[in-house]
């Protein structure tokens, strides 16, 4: 097994664990808060699928599919079309109301194609090649692919977690 087919599997892990999170819930789920500042449904699938767009699109060199295929009009957000949630304020992220859950499914799916498409072109060495040079070390593609999932694996559990509290 080659790294991009680990890469490609764990990818579609989250996208599957993500429908399945979503499966069933309302749109007032989606934007219910269980604690005055607490991050909603909605907002964290929304954010975790807005840093693997832009992420991937920006180690592909490839336009964002938020962008790129309409969602971020279709969406609808009082927020600006880069936005991807980092530093949000709680007043910024309650503004995050996702209307359509069958919309937020539909991003989900484009944006795993979208990254399984850029995976499966990628070779073992590309993994080394520096796509972030900000930071010492300067980040790799391997690293930042890594990073992308660790986020998304983390806004999966706390999803997991606000929907038990929904008793959803």
């Amino acid at each position: 097994m080659q790294s991009r087919d680990v890469l490609r599997y764990a990818f579609s892990q989250v996208e599957e664990t993500l429908r399945g999170s979503l499966d069933g819930l309302t749109a007032e789920q989606l934007d219910t808060r269980v604690g005055p500042d607490a991050n909603p449904i909605g907002w964290l699938a929304w954010h975790l699928l807005r840093v693997q767009d832009d992420h991937v699109a920006d180690v592909a060199g490839s336009d964002q599919v938020w962008t790129a295929q309409g969602f971020a009009r279709r969406f609808d957000l009082p927020v600006e079309a880069s936005a991807i949630g980092y530093g949000m304020s709680s007043e910024e992220v309650a503004a995050v109301r996702i209307e359509d859950p069958a919309l937020l499914v539909e991003y989900s799916t484009a944006v795993h194609a979208r990254t399984a498409e850029f995976l499966a072109g990628l070779g073992d060495g590309d993994l080394d090649r520096v796509v972030d040079t900000r930071w010492d070390p300067p980040v790799t593609l391997g690293v930042r692919l890594v990073s992308v999932l660790g986020d998304d694996l983390q806004h999966l559990g706390q999803i997991g977690y606000v929907r038990g509290l929904l008793g959803s």
